[in-house]
Parts: structure tokens; C-alpha cells; sequence
């Protein structure tokens, strides 16, 4: 800031130099400089700005008409106006520079909230740091990242491919592979449902799979859906189907009927810290996402527990109630720790659940409903009563769910095209009427690839047996039917040459990922059985002379066995080089839990029949006709 004497010392110099400057102004310039017949008197300037006030009163106003002076001296007169500017200038420089450093002391007393680098700061008192990880294994962890990264997604009918992990968890090597297929036949988002395959660590670590991805593993998932257009969306049993949660003695505490697996406590406090725990930890590795879905469906048990009979008794509640104060937690605590993310939940539990209850629970304010149905020809008219039961509700949007594989049968091994074709002709039909449903948005379809019906069923049908009933539903979404042109276009894709619906049959090579495991899963369907079973019951010189009594005692003449030794023996080394092969193309794909348990399934119950034959049959052809074991 300019002091007090240095004002004065400005003001006292400009008042002397417009007196004498005044009087060596010729009338042209004073006309220019002075067009209203006056001049402002220097002190008078000072009023401008605080900085150049002046102690005294301001001088009274200059008239240049009352001063006249000679023509020769414009030169003197226009030496002394330059110097008088640049006088000016200076305050000006001199005032700002004042102001500006004032300016950068408030600026930096400001920034003194954020503390300066390399400052050390106070020592946080134990205790509170104590309250605190007490406070974050209740509310999760507490972070400044927490916001989702928002995306506009009003205008955009979401297409999402269903991966279910807790089965057949595809290795990243091959969903790299397969992303790019998705994104070309129509979808534009993967429905992720991790269970025990995600890499849950400290508390959790109980709950994953041997094989479960790593945390870099589900980055480059995440990487590999970005580049190919896909959102993702990250799946998380949060009530039912939580059997990879509850089988562990470590949580049988929170089981809703202490003899099943299937469904939490929701007394139980520790249910929502854990559930907590298990939130936080997915979607801290998800930050892109703009949803997540809670799972939530077939709740079974619930009610049954003497928890939940003591709690309907004090409360005069019912399972609807208890039901919705559940997912009310679960959602409160995900909208209020991640903003911006959307929740979808599955909405068969909210179907026999009245319109008031679920307004009441105000879960309609963050949750959109996905309404799921399978099979091929269901009652639209009754989806359309949910849509309006759930637009009286609250909900703002409404996602539908269909099926493209692992519907029709926990053990099904080969996938039934047209089945899941008219699944999908049916959804299509809601989807085209949702016009009559103004107060409700659509947002979205996930066709679902169910591996297993549980965390304890038998596989369903494989990924890449999937593809072709995949693509067939993806094409007939995204065209509005199925038609020759949209039959065509997913031949080119998949590289067959006829697809025969009713038959599930696809005539050619095919050129998709996992094309070669589909076309070796169709020959162990169709062919493994029927041919051991051919080789081993319809001759019968095997009746007559290598019986299972024969086997048992070992005994019998070579000279009968030969007769069909060769053509046994012809078959066991034809399909134990294909298994080979096989096992290979799976190793490829799968991890060796996987591939372990699809050979024990589908393949093992039969070769075992035929090698123990083979086995035996050589043994007896060994011992050269000796008498029969006693």
C-alpha cells in the first residue's frame, strides 16, 4: 500500500504541474483533451480510488478556457503532457502491485485449509483415529474418490450380456477375445456377476475362488469393455443367493434358517457391515460403472428364522416389509457413499409386494426394477400390470431380463436356439408397447447366460455354446425381429453356413471365439454316448464271452475276443485323442477347476465305461486263456 506521505507527495506534485502545464496548452488540444470546456484537478483524480485520496479538500476544477498562452511553447507543452501520463502510469503500476500482493496474502491464508507441502502437521489425536476405522467398517471406506464418473445415458436403450462367474469363469485371455463379437452384434454392456471369482482381500479373502481374477485382472476387464464400447455393470447378491457368502462357518452366524445356505439375517446387524464390506470392496474397484445391480431375487426362507418370526411379531410387519427395509439399508448406504450410481435390483420379491409398501420405503427414489422372465411365450399382459404396479410405485425406469442360455435345465449341455429365440420375440413385444406406459422409462434389457441355477448346481451349457443363441438374440433385439436379412448377417459373424432352429444346429466351421469348443461339445453331445454305448451292447460276441462275469473272474478264449477287440479298441483311441484335443481347446479358455469338473460331468461317465473295458480286455488277452480266478 502507498503510505500517507507518499499521497501527499503525488498530490502536491500534480497540483504543481497542472498549474503550469495548464497555461502552455494551445486551444486545439485543450478542445481535445477538454471537450466540455474544463479540466479535473489532480487531486481530484484522487477521488478515483481510495489509495490517492488526499488529506485535504480536492482543488476546484482547472477551466482551460481561462488560460491562454503562446504557440511556440507546444513543444514544452507536449513534453510536460508525456510526462505527466507516464506519472500516471507509475501509480497505477505501483497501486496494483500493492493490491495484488495484499490479494496473494488472503489467497494464501486460504490455502492454508489444504496445508502446504512438506508441512509437518499436528499429530491426529488416537482416539478419534480409533472412532474412525470403527465408523468405516460400518459405512465402508471413507474416501474423496467416491464419486462415479457421470454419464448420460437418458437417450441410450442399454443391451447388457450377462457373464455369470460362479461357474465356468472365462480366463481374461478370452474375454478379450470375445468383447469385440458383443459390441458387433449389438450390445453396448456387460451385466458382471462376479461371486467368489472376485479378489476379495483382508476380512473377505474367505470368499474367493482359487481361481479368482486378480485386481489386475478386473482393471484389464474393465479396459477391455471400454475399448470395445461396453458398459459395465457389476452384479452383488445382496439377500438371496449368497450361498458362496454363507456356506463358510465363518458366516453360518448370519444365515436367515441356520440348515440353509441360501439367504441372510437381516436382524443380525453384522449382515449390513458385511454387506458393506463386500459393496465397497467391488465397487471401489469400479469406478466407471453407472450401476450396480443388488441382486436381491428369490429371497427363499425369509421370514422363517426366529429372528424374523419374533421381529413380524413385535412389529405387526410382514416378510414385504421386512423385505424392504433390507434393500432400504443397502441401497441408502450405496447412494450415499458412491454418487451418481444407479441401483438395479431383481423384482420378483416386489411383485406380490403392495404399491404403498414400496412408495413408503422410498427405494424407488435410487433403485430401477429388472423385471425377469424366461420363458419362450410368456403373458405380456401380465408384464404390463407390473410395469404400471411399478410406475405407481415411484420408479423412474424399468430394465427387462431375458435368456440366452441356462434356462432350460441345471444340467443342460447344449443350448435350444429357438426356445431362447421366442423368449426374446416376446420381450420385444413389451418393449414396442411400452409407449402406453408415459410415467415410466425403459432403460435397458440383460440377456442372462446362466451358468448355474445356484453356487451348488452342476453346469449349465458353456459360454461359447451360448454364442450362436447369443447372437441370434442380441440381432433379433437390435432389428425389431428375425428376420432373412438379420439371419444373414449373424452367418457372416459366426461364420456357419444354415442355422436350423428347431434342431439348435448350425451347419459350418464357425469363426467366433470358442468356435472350436462348440463344435466339440456338439459331437461329446451327440455322439459320445450313443457310439460307446454301440460299441459295448449291440455286439454280441461281448455278451456271449466277455460278460461281467468273465471281467469279474478273468478268464476268457482269445480266439472269441478278437472278434471284436479291434473295433473296441478302434473306438477308445479315436475319442481318448479327441478328449485330448478337446481338454486342450478348454485349457485354453477355462481355468482347471472348470475344465476338471465339465470332464467329470459330460465326458467321464462314459469314457470311464469304455477305458475300464479296454482295460480288462487286454488283461484277459494277457493271461493267454489261464482258468478263471476263484
Amino acid at each position: 500500500m502507498l503510505s500517507r506521505s507518499t499521497t501527499l507527495q503525488l498530490c502536491v506534485g500534480f497540483r504543481s504541474l497542472s498549474s503550469a502545464s495548464m497555461s502552455l496548452l494551445p486551444r486545439r488540444e485543450r478542445q481535445v483533451l477538454a471537450p466540455g470546456g474544463g479540466f479535473i484537478g489532480v487531486c481530484q483524480l484522487t477521488a478515483l480510488h481510495p489509495v490517492l485520496q488526499c488529506s485535504w479538500p480536492p482543488l476546484p476544477p482547472v477551466c482551460l478556457a481561462d488560460m491562454a498562452f503562446p504557440r511556440n511553447q507546444k513543444l514544452n507543452l507536449l513534453r510536460l503532457t508525456v510526462l505527466l501520463i507516464v506519472a500516471l502510469a507509475g501509480i497505477k503500476f505501483i497501486f496494483r502491485d500493492s493490491v495484488t500482493l495484499d490479494q496473494h496474502k488472503h489467497i494464501s491464508r486460504d490455502n492454508d485449509f489444504w496445508g502446504k507441502a512438506g508441512e509437518e502437521k499436528e499429530e491426529p489425536n488416537p482416539h478419534s483415529q480409533a472412532l474412525e476405522r470403527s465408523a468405516a467398517k460400518v459405512t465402508g471406506p471413507k474416501e474423496d474418490t467416491k464419486k462415479q464418473l457421470s454419464k448420460d445415458f437418458s437417450t441410450t436403450e442399454m443391451r447388457l450380456v450377462h457373464l455369470d462367474l460362479k461357474g465356468a469363469a472365462p480366463k481374461v485371455s478370452y474375454l478379450e477375445q470375445v468383447f469385440p463379437l458383443l459390441s458387433k452384434l449389438g450390445a453396448n454392456g456387460i451385466l458382471v456377476e462376479y461371486e467368489d471369482m472376485f479378489p476379495f482381500k483382508g476380512e473377505l479373502e474367505t470368499l474367493k475362488s482359487p481361481y479368482a481374477y486378480s485386481e489386475d485382472d478386473i482393471e484389464k476387464i474393465q479396459q477391455l469393455a471400454a475399448l470395445n464400447k461396453l458398459e459395465v455393470v457389476p452384479l452383488v447378491q445382496t439377500f438371496g443367493h449368497v450361498e458362496f457368502i454363507l456356506k463358510h462357518d465363518k458366516y453360518r452366524y448370519l444365515r436367515e434358517v441356520e440348515r440353509f445356505p441360501n439367504s441372510l439375517n437381516p436382524h443380525v446387524p453384522d449382515t449390513l457391515s458385511l454387506l458393506k464390506s463386500v459393496l465397497s470392496q467391488v465397487m471401489d474397484k469400479h469406478r466407471h460403472s453407472s450401476w450396480i445391480h443388488i441382486g436381491a431375487d428369490e429371497v427363499f426362507h425369509l421370514g422363517e428364522g426366529m429372528d424374523s418370526k419374533n421381529w413380524i411379531s413385535r412389529s405387526n410387519g410382514d416378510v414385504g416389509k421386512m423385505y424392504l427395509n433390507h434393500i432400504k439399508e443397502v441401497v441408502n448406504f450405496i447412494v450415499s457413499q458412491y454418487k451418481g450410481l444407479q441401483v438395479l435390483m431383481w423384482d420378483d420379491m416386489l411383485r406380490k409386494i403392495s404399491v404403498g409398501a414400496i412408495q413408503e420405503s422410498g427405494i424407488a427414489t435410487h433403485a430401477s426394477p429388472v423385471l425377469w422372465f424366461y420363458a419362450p411365450d410368456f403373458d405380456t399382459e401380465q408384464i404390463g400390470k407390473f410395469i404400471s404396479k411399478y410406475a405407481d410405485s415411484g420408479f423412474k425406469s424399468v430394465w427387462f431380463a431375458s435368456a440366452f442360455k441356462g434356462t432350460t435345465g441345471p444340467a443342460q449341455g447344449w443350448t435350444p436356439l429357438n426356445y431362447h429365440l421366442k423368449n426374446h420375440l416376446s420381450w420385444l413385444k413389451v418393449i414396442q408397447a411400452m409407449a402406453k406406459f408415459p410415467f415410466i422409462r425403459f432403460q435397458g434389457i440383460a440377456l442372462t447366460g446362466w451358468q448355474r441355477y445356484d453356487h451348488y448346481s452342476v453346469l449349465c451349457e458353456l459360454l461359447p455354446v451360448g454364442i450362436p443363441s447369443l447372437a441370434i438374440c442380441l440381432q433379433t433385439l437390435v432389428n425389431g425381429g428375425f428376420t432373412e436379412a438379420t439371419k444373414k448377417k449373424i452367418l457372416d459373424m459366426l461364420g456357419f453356413q444354415t442355422i436350423n432352429l428347431e434342431k439348435s444346429t448350425c451347419d459350418g466351421n464357425g469363426a467366433f471365439p470358442g468356435s472350436e469348443v462348440y463344435r466339440m461339445v456338439e459331437q461329446i453331445n451327440g455322439q459320445l454316448k450313443e457310439s460307446i454305448a454301440k460299441a459295448l451292447e449291440e455286439e454280441s460276441a461281448i455278451k456271449g464271452w466277455f460278460s461281467p462275469y468273465h471281467r469279474k473272474h478273468q478268464f476268457g478264449n482269445p480266439r472269441n475276443l478278437e472278434h471284436f477287440g479291434s473295433k473296441v479298441l478302434k473306438v477308445h483311441e479315436d475319442w481318448e485323442n479327441f478328449i485330448q484335443n478337446f481338454r486342450s481347446q478348454l485349457e485354453s479358455i477355462y481355468f482347471p477347476d472348470t475344465v476338471e469338473e465339465w470332464m467329470e460331468e459330460n465326458v467321464n461317465p462314459y469314457m470311464d465305461r469304455l477305458r475300464e473295458f479296454v482295460r480288462d480286455y487286454r488283461e484277459i488277452i494277457r493271461l493267454n486263456a489261464k482258468p478263471k480266478a476263484l
